[in-house]
């Protein structure tokens, strides 16, 4: 029992001390133009991390997901529904998770383990000697730059899933769907709401992502060792938050 209470009770401090350091670095977003230089080269490295896999994962999501539903559909001659099904799976719940957990493992282990090295080999200490805030220089730039760059990636992610599953119902002999077909009946189902349904999303994973990773950088003590220990931490943390909000958001947005 003792135990289960100090589970609790460091949970709750992880949790609020995360929720402050989100609180800090939005209040420090204000002087985002000052540091704009280092937010843009954040952003170009997140995309160039996660563009590439991102394309590849999407084309062959969509690629399977129009086979297995396709094929069903099929069954029953409905098969002319299919770009709607897919077109609506991918804006709303397969873009943005599948972009969310691929942007955590590629950027935000990344994150964690820079910030955590700083942390180990005494460079956060240095910055607050010199009167440099470590949320402004180090969590700031990467919170914004996630939280812009994820919804492009979802959109992107979309997109490639889209073709993905409209080239498989093309060439399929049994599913057998002109791809204009697919298109239209896709255009006609998914509306404007549906994808900023998943923008949102996309925006809240993203501010997981770099709270989460950067709150556990910035506590990593010890040694190399431990850095190793704190980027597994930050990736599995994030993947859980990522699916407990994904539940919360939808519950939201489809009351």
């Amino acid at each position: 029992m003792n135990g289960l209470l100090v589970v609790i009770e460091q949970a709750l401090r992880a949790t609020g001390e995360a929720l402050f350091l989100l609180a800090a670095a939005a209040w420090e977003c204000r002087l985002a133009p000052l540091h704009l230089p280092k937010i843009l080269a954040q952003m170009a490295e997140i995309g160039a991390a996660t563009l590439p896999i991102t394309a590849m994962i999407s084309l062959f999501i969509g690629g399977v997901l129009s086979l297995q539903t396709g094929d069903a559909l099929a069954d029953f001659g409905i098969q002319g529904t299919l770009g709607g099904i897919v077109g609506v799976s991918m804006v709303k719940e397969l873009g943005p998770v599948m972009t969310a957990i691929l942007l955590t493992g590629r950027v935000g282990s990344a994150m964690a383990a820079e910030i955590g090295a700083m942390s180990v080999y005494q460079e956060i200490d240095a910055l607050k000697t010199m009167n440099i805030s470590p949320v402004r220089f180090l969590v700031m730039p990467r919170l914004l730059s996630t939280v812009v760059v994820l919804p492009v990636l979802v959109i992107y992610s979309d997109v490639v899933g889209w073709i993905g599953g409209g080239v498989v119902s093309a060439v399929n002999h049994r599913i057998n769907i002109p791809f204009r077909i697919y298109m239209r009946n896709l255009t006609d189902v998914v509306d404007f709401d549906d994808v900023v349904n998943g923008l949102i999303k996309a925006m809240v994973f993203g501010i997981i992502i770099a709270t989460t990773c950067c709150y556990v950088g910035l506590g990593t003590k010890g040694g190399p060792r431990e850095v190793g220990q704190s980027v597994t931490k930050a990736v599995v943390f994030s993947f859980v938050l990522i699916l407990i909000f994904d539940y919360i958001v939808t519950r939201v947005l489809f009351l």
